[in-house]
């Protein structure tokens, strides 16, 4: 059975550590603190990626760009996720739209959301009015709510191509 769209989720979290930047969605975002990683640690890149590669049944991010491999070391996330959109239209799909939630008690991310959506419209090749990015806290529950660092989930839908 040929199914012309699939769906996808994904999930990825980061600790805060000092002398980094914060990127969210291929943003820098002012904060004291970034996130620990092999790569930029774009946690919600990282979730896309995973949502997107699970939509076409491709593995995930860490089969594809692994934390040994040091071609990926301190690399821009956007760079994975443009390869990862090279991917799906390599096997015929195209993504549809994406939808995420950040969990981090901080930074508040009303004053960047905006910015990041066009950001990740432009690097998915689809309008803002399809890309969705949520901030939630967990108020002052487990590790994101303690501060510790941050969280995204993300869904995705992919169509297949003419």
């Amino acid at each position: 059975m040929d199914i012309p769209f699939r769906v996808g989720i994904g999930y990825d979290s980061h600790r805060f550590v000092a002398g980094r930047p914060l990127m969210l969605g291929g943003i820098a975002i002012p904060h004291p603190l970034g996130l620990k990683g092999h790569s930029d640690a774009d946690v919600l890149i990282h979730a896309i990626c995973d949502a997107l590669l699970g939509a076409i049944a491709d593995g995930d991010i860490g089969a594809h760009f692994p934390d040994t491999d040091p071609r990926w070391e301190n690399a821009d996330s956007t760079a994975i996720l443009t390869a990862v959109i090279e991917r799906l239209s390599q096997k015929g799909w195209a993504v549809v739209n994406v939808d995420t939630t950040v969990i981090a008690q901080e930074p508040k991310l009303r004053p960047h959301i905006d910015a990041i959506r066009s950001r990740l419209a432009g690097l998915l090749g689809i309008p803002p009015e399809s890309v969705s990015v949520k901030g939630k806290t967990n108020e002052g529950m487990d590790a994101t709510g303690h501060k510790e660092g941050i969280a995204v989930h993300a869904a995705a839908l992919v169509c297949k191509r003419g």
